[in-house]
C-alpha cells in the first residue's frame, strides 16, 4: 500500500511562483482547466498574467479583464499563515496524489492539518445528512475498519453520514473537503469537529478563498474534491436526488470505484443507493468488501495525466493565431459541447493555435468548458 506514497511526487513552488499562481487562479474567467492551459502555453504564471489582457481582448471581451493584484495575493497568504494554513500547488509533493490527475483539478488548495495524510490512499464515505441510526453506525464501522487497513477517510463535513465517517476515522486519518473557505465550516455546528480534524491526525482542504461562505453551487466543487482524492467512494444512504449521488457520478467519471450499501426499498434515504446498485455499483455489506476491492489499485500507479508544473525557465513566447484561423474556430463552435480534437480535425488548424484561440474565448467569457474536455460557445456572452 506504500507504492503511491513512496515515489517522487513533485517540486515545491517558490514564494514568488506561489503569489503568481494565486493571482492567476483568482483572476476573472480563470478556472482550473484554463489555468493549466495558460501554464502549458506560457511556461509560468507570471508570463500568463502578463498575457491575460491581450488574450481577453483578442477573444472579444467587451470590458477589461480583472486580474488579481499582487497585494491581494499577499493578503490572502497572510490570512492563511495567521490561520495556520497554507496553499499547496498541484505540482508540489504535499498535493493529494490522486486529485492532481483528475480533469480540472484545482491548481491551488488551501490546506490545514497533517499534510502527510495527502500521500495516503484514501476511501470516500458519503451519504444522507438526515441519516438513520443504523446508517450512521454502519458508516462509522466502514470508516473505522478502512482506516485501520491504512486508508485515509475523505468526506464532506456534512451532517449525518459524513460526520459519522469523520469521527470514526479521527485516530487513523481523515480528510474534510470543504465547500467554502477553511474558515467557513458548514454546517456551523461541525466547527468543533473540524477543529478536531486539523488538530490531530486529519486534514482540511478547500479550493475557495478564506472568508468564502459556501453557496449551493459550491457543493459540487466539494464533491469533486472527495471523488478526486478517493480511490473509491462508499455511499451509505442517499436519496434519489442528492449530493452523494453527484459524488458517486464524479467518482465513476474519474475512473474510481463506486460502492453502495443496500437499504430498505421503503426508506427514501436508500432509493439512491439502491439505484446505484442497479447501475453496477459494488455492493458493500462489510468494510472488507471495500478493502479487498481497493487493495490492487492502491498498489499501482494508475493515474498518469499531465499536471500544470512550471519549468525552471519560462516557455518560448506563443505567437497569436491569425485572424482567419480565429474566425474559423469560432464558427466551428456552437451551443452543443464538442471535443477539442474534433475542432482540430474539422478546421485543419494546428493544435497549438486551436488551444490558444480557445483560451482567448475563455478569458473573454465566451467559452463554456464541460466535463471530459468538451467545450461550447457561450451564446449569451
Amino acid at each position: 500500500m506504500d507504492a503511491l506514497s513512496a515515489r517522487p511526487r513533485g517540486i515545491a513552488l517558490t514564494e514568488r511562483q506561489r503569489i503568481a499562481w494565486l493571482r492567476l487562479i483568482r483572476s476573472d474567467n480563470v478556472g482550473p482547466a484554463t489555468f493549466r492551459d495558460l501554464i502549458n502555453h506560457f511556461g509560468s504564471a507570471e508570463a500568463a498574467l502578463a498575457a491575460l489582457p491581450e488574450l481577453s481582448a483578442r477573444g472579444g471581451a467587451t470590458r477589461a479583464i480583472r486580474i488579481a493584484t499582487d497585494g491581494e495575493a499577499h493578503r490572502e497568504l497572510e490570512i492563511a499563515n495567521k490561520f495556520g494554513a497554507r496553499f499547496v500547488g498541484i505540482g508540489e509533493p504535499e498535493y493529494p496524489t490522486t486529485l492532481k490527475q483528475i480533469d480540472g483539478a484545482p491548481p491551488l488548495l488551501a490546506v490545514k492539518g497533517d499534510l502527510a495524510i495527502s500521500s495516503q490512499p484514501a476511501a470516500g464515505v458519503v451519504g444522507s445528512r438526515n441519516a438513520s441510526i443504523s446508517g450512521a453506525k454502519f458508516a462509522a464501522m466502514i470508516a473505522r475498519d478502512c482506516g485501520r487497513a491504512g486508508y485515509a477517510i475523505v468526506s464532506g463535513l456534512a451532517r449525518g453520514i459524513d460526520t459519522a465517517a469523520h469521527r470514526a476515522s479521527l485516530d487513523t486519518g481523515t480528510i474534510a473537503a470543504m465547500a467554502g473557505g477553511l474558515d467557513q465550516p458548514y454546517p456551523p455546528e461541525n466547527a468543533g469537529l473540524l477543529e478536531e480534524i486539523w488538530s490531530g491526525n486529519g486534514l482540511a482542504v478547500s479550493e475557495m478563498p478564506f472568508g468564502w461562505e459556501p453557496r449551493a453551487r459550491d457543493f459540487p466543487r466539494r464533491n469533486r474534491l472527495i471523488a478526486g482524492i478517493a480511490l473509491g467512494v462508499v455511499v451509505v444512504e442517499a436519496a434519489t436526488r442528492s449530493g452523494s449521488l453527484i459524488t458517486a457520478r464524479l467518482a465513476g467519471d474519474f475512473g474510481r470505484l463506486v460502492f453502495a450499501v443496500p437499504g430498505s426499498p421503503l426508506d427514501p434515504r436508500c432509493h439512491g443507493t439502491n439505484g446505484l446498485l442497479k447501475d453496477g455499483a459494488m455492493i458493500v455489506t462489510a468494510a472488507g468488501d471495500v478493502v479487498e476491492a481497493l487493495a490492487p489499485i492502491s498498489q499501482l500507479e494508475l493515474f498518469s495525466m499531465p499536471v500544470a508544473e512550471e519549468p525552471e525557465r519560462g516557455g518560448a513566447p506563443i505567437m497569436p493565431a491569425v485572424e482567419s484561423d480565429r474566425a474559423r474556430i469560432a464558427d466551428a463552435l456552437g451551443p452543443t459541447p464538442v471535443e477539442i480534437d474534433d475542432i482540430i480535425r474539422h478546421t485543419g488548424i494546428a493544435a497549438s493555435s486551436v488551444y490558444l484561440v480557445l483560451l482567448e474565448l475563455d478569458l473573454a467569457g465566451r467559452l463554456h468548458r464541460h466535463a471530459g474536455g468538451f467545450v461550447s460557445l457561450a451564446m449569451d456572452a
